[in-house]
């Protein structure tokens, strides 16, 4: 008789009133955030960057003794704006509900498959940060399974139905953010010190479907909660350590495929980090290749059911490779 025949799948657990309230109370402080976030530069029509350019020791002291005072003020400055203008709240409110729609979709499509595999796993935490400490004020959102996954086929439903929900759930987000796009002269584009986000292959094709071409245009809350999404789910989907692409290599092409799978993600990211800090003034890769080194390090789990997936899954397999194609964007933040 085989281990896997002693194997009796247990009953998942169910949150209480309590749990929910804890959840639901991280969603809202999320939500207050997010909406700030959503009227502040970079996404939003409030600037903040510094107005002085500090020359020598002594001035770069002081402008750094005046960062605080100047947040404060600039996260009241967006708060008063937001109660006291429907505009800047419609804006603000628009980026923040399509954002967590991405992200609460993404995040119920790992919950609602864990429950169908009895897999014990917590609900959604969502991860509110200070506007500008995380542009967008979150750092996304995470479950955390409790008990181990019952076989390989566990481990690749539960894996990609995250972003697959979420690519779902994005698409008429960005189809409302490109067909609301501006076209502005060039040189509203490249203004030295701003800040420009790479379009993926999505937007890219979804513009050229809707004639409107998201490069020379002015973004708006649809279409920078859409680029959030799809920056989301293409890190999400680098097949490395626990990451969902990490879960489908595993699940799809065995242990020994994702150890080294994980190590040539690592090493491409860190030379785009390179090439894209070097070349393209973007400095954001920096943080992708730490993330993936610390991945390299999370061993990942073994389900009890090691029999090889289905035609049908692999299938699947190609579609999140299709996803990814489509979200992922080489050097996706760069300082003109």
């Amino acid at each position: 008789m085989s281990a896997n025949e002693f194997y009796i799948e247990p009953e998942a657990m169910r949150p209480t009133a309590r749990t929910w309230a804890f959840h639901a109370l991280l969603l809202l402080i999320t939500l207050a955030t997010a909406t700030i976030a959503g009227v502040l530069f970079p996404f939003g029509k409030i600037d903040s960057l510094p107005a002085s350019d500090p020359q020598g020791w002594a001035e770069t002291v002081a402008f750094i003794a005046t960062i605080p005072e100047r947040y404060v003020g600039l996260i009241a400055t967006a708060i008063h704006h937001l109660v006291t203008d429907t505009n800047y709240l419609i804006d603000g409110l628009s980026f923040s509900l399509s954002l967590l729609f991405i992200l609460t979709s993404h995040e119920m499509g790992h919950y609602v498959a864990c429950r169908l595999y009895r897999v014990d796993a917590t609900l959604p935490f969502f991860i509110p940060t200070p506007p500008m400490i995380g542009p967008a004020g979150t750092f996304g959102a995470f479950i955390k399974i409790k008990s181990p996954m019952p076989s390989r086929r566990a481990v690749f439903d539960i894996g990609v139905a995250g972003p697959i929900a979420g690519f779902i759930a994005l698409i008429p987000i960005g189809i409302i953010g490109v067909l609301k796009l501006q076209e502005v002269p060039a040189s509203r584009l490249s203004i030295p010190g701003d800040i420009s986000f790479a379009d993926s292959l999505f937007m890219r094709v979804l513009g050229s479907l809707l004639g409107h071409d998201p490069t020379v245009s002015v973004g708006n809350p649809f279409f920078y909660a859409a680029w959030v999404g799809l920056l989301v789910t293409a890190l999400n989907l680098i097949p490395s350590g626990q990451l969902d692409g990490g879960h489908a290599i595993y699940a799809v092409l065995g242990k020994k495929v994702h150890f080294f799978t994980g190590r040539i993600a690592f090493v491409i990211m860190t030379a785009l980090s390179i090439i894209g800090f070097v070349f393209y003034n973007s400095p954001s890769g920096f943080l992708v290749a730490v993330l993936l080194g610390i991945m390299l390090r999370v061993r990942h789990p073994e389900p009890y059911d090691q029999t090889p997936l289905d035609m049908k899954r692999k299938l699947i397999a190609l579609l999140t490779l299709v996803i990814f194609a489509l979200c992922f964007t080489p050097f996706p933040i760069r300082i003109n």
